[in-house]
């Protein structure tokens, strides 16, 4: 989520300061290289587009097929809320884990092939997850789902960067995680209403069809990449670009941000079901998965990024995102469903625009091992998503509702004050840099 990363052609900011402070000029990073590059309006465009825009609806849509089904699992297998959550940390724990390995994978295999493998896979195990006999075959089959859905993250930002005009590619990023909270949108709405109808696990199996039919569409719509160099694939060599993506300090606060955003993201829709599900609002089965309707909110702000960065800068969009996800968690403490629900909507606007100015901002940073650097954005975005949904279900357990908003207010604090420290970097560079030039 997604998701987001990694740039070719892109000029690495090295310094200090972080890049959602500084943002590279257009001038520093358009170049006649790039003049053969897709851009919005041109051949294959809109292809591509469409493409990863399938890809990241089945990405989003499995990773979390369960997350509106947990009540009904809980009650059917007979487990507590925390226990079923591990139906939707283990895929994204699973993801987190694999993206690295099979990110390396995809720079000798090529982007493509890589993100056609991951969705085939994934595909092909969901259509067996409805037929798990217990939790522990249901949370072992999430787990390869997540590691198979791994190879296509970081694969489609590094697609992406290589295939796109730096100029356009927040507005291309940004449509892919707009496929991202369309799937998850789209795959917790039909899980629901089919469960309502059959039970869960035809839930599942509805949404394993929703994953075969993007996969075969992106399979057939995305052009061949015409700016990717094969590398050999070396243990050795992956560790060293990996050590230093993770010295680098402006990609270490990249990617804190994004798990924040993650965490509580993933700590609210775990458990809003379970909340729902109860009184006072007692929602049936149905209308608990439409609830997650408000993720067409996340599609207008996530394609909306790079408007809101152009008029506000990175600093300034993650501000907005960060006030207007805690604004969200406040109002849900409500006892009024309309209330509630705005609340979801804040909340979901909030972070899908964080995720696509933290996600791009890594890909305007990373200069070598671009793959690499998407690859470890994607881990700490969904070990954030694991972190979150456990303790989400935990707090939830133990405090209410109101446990699980303090966590995620914890985590809105913590990125708030990553960036504010980015702030006052950046703020100090350019007041040296001032005073070098009058020197």
């Amino acid at each position: 989520m997604p998701p987001a990363d990694t740039g070719a052609s892109v000029v690495a900011v090295r310094s200090g300061a972080s890049a959602l402070s500084s943002p590279v000029p257009p001038s520093a990073v358009d170049n006649t290289a790039d003049d053969n590059k897709l851009v919005p309006g041109g051949p294959g465009y809109r292809r591509t587009s469409l493409a990863l825009f399938a890809a990241g609806v089945a990405t989003f849509a499995l990773l979390y097929s369960t997350q509106a089904l947990l009540p009904a699992i809980s009650d059917d297998l007979g487990v507590t809320p925390d226990q079923a959550s591990w139906t939707v940390s283990a895929a994204t724990g699973g993801l987190a884990v694999a993206v690295v390995p099979l990110s390396a994978l995809s720079e000798r295999y090529g982007r493509r092939a890589m993100m056609t493998a991951s969705l085939c896979v994934a595909a092909l195990v969901a259509v067996l997850v409805p037929f798990a006999p217990d939790l522990g075959w249901l949370v072992a089959l999430r787990v390869v789902q997540g590691a198979a859905l791994a190879g296509l993250p970081a694969s489609a930002m590094a697609y992406l960067a290589e295939e796109v005009r730096p100029k356009a590619l927040v507005g291309a990023i940004g449509l892919f995680v707009a496929g991202n909270s369309l799937g998850g949108m789209s795959g917790r709405i039909l899980a629901g209403w089919v469960a309502q109808a059959w039970g869960w696990r035809a839930g599942l199996g509805a949404v394993g069809v929703l994953a075969v039919l993007c996969a075969v569409a992106f399979r057939l719509l995305l052009p061949k990449g015409r700016h990717f160099t094969p590398a050999a694939v070396s243990p050795r060599a992956l560790a060293r670009t990996v050590g230093g993506h993770l010295a680098d300090p402006l990609l270490r606060r990249l990617y804190a941000i994004g798990a924040l955003f993650m965490t509580v993201f993933g700590a609210v829709y775990t458990v809003i079901g379970y909340r729902l599900a109860e009184a006072p609002f007692s929602l049936p089965q149905g209308v608990v998965g439409s609830i997650f309707l408000v993720y067409l909110v996340g599609t207008v702000s996530s394609a909306a990024a790079g408007k809101l960065v152009g008029r506000l800068g990175r600093r300034g969009a993650l501000y907005l995102a960060l006030g207007t996800t805690s604004a969200g968690l406040l109002l849900t403490l409500s006892q009024s469903l309309i209330v509630v629900l705005a609340g979801l909507v804040l909340i979901t606007a909030g972070f899908f625009a964080g995720h696509a100015v933290a996600s791009s901002s890594v890909s305007r940073t990373a200069k070598t091992g671009r793959a690499q650097a998407s690859a470890l954005y994607q881990t700490a975005y969904y070990l954030g998503s694991s972190v979150g949904g456990t303790l989400g279900a935990v707090a939830f357990h133990l405090g209410g509702w109101d446990g699980a908003v303090v966590l995620g207010l914890i985590a809105m604090l913590a990125a708030a004050s990553i960036t504010l420290y980015a702030t006052r970097r950046a703020l100090l560079e350019r007041r040296s840099l001032a005073a070098v030039a009058r020197s």
